[in-house]
């Protein structure tokens, strides 16, 4: 049986953080499927086709990883991809609590298991949050990315 699982986030840009939970998700999952939700109430720095994009390029040489978008419920995406599991990332307690509450929801809502990975220690510290105020603020943001995340000029 083919055990795939989808990795649902933003990616407002992907960070290296991310990268690290897609890489060893792979080892994990038959597939990896990296879903960029879509929020019609948040602004976002990076266009859809962009963010798409810069997962896209960083796994380009990575046939185990898929890159789609999706509006709705997480679980609801995963029945209709036929996935079991719900990857997700820990950097810190407080993520933690927050992705607990999600995950007992999605048991309660679903049969899909939530696997939680930590980041490793080197990139705990970053978030997209952070990486796009480095961006705003003209700093040195490619340590924080992979390095299909290409700015050009945004505010």
């Amino acid at each position: 049986m083919n055990k795939k699982a989808v990795f649902p986030g933003s990616f407002d840009p992907i960070t290296l953080g991310h990268y690290d939970i897609i890489k060893r998700g792979i080892s994990l999952f038959d597939e990896v499927i990296v879903a960029i939700g879509i929020n019609a109430d948040k602004k976002y720095m990076f266009s859809l086709e962009e963010r798409k994009y810069f997962i896209e390029e960083a796994f380009k040489n990575e046939p185990k990883v898929k890159v789609i978008t999706y509006e709705g419920l997480t679980i609801d995406l995963c029945r209709k991809l036929d996935a079991e599991f719900i990857l997700r990332g820990l950097r810190n307690p407080a993520d933690f609590e927050f992705e607990k509450a999600i995950a007992h929801t999605n048991r309660k809502l679903s049969k899909i298991e939530t696997v939680f990975l930590l980041t490793a220690s080197k990139t705990s510290y970053i978030s997209s949050s952070i990486v796009r105020d480095v961006i705003r603020n003209n700093g040195d943001y490619t340590v924080l990315v992979p390095d299909s995340v290409q700015v050009k000029k945004h505010k």
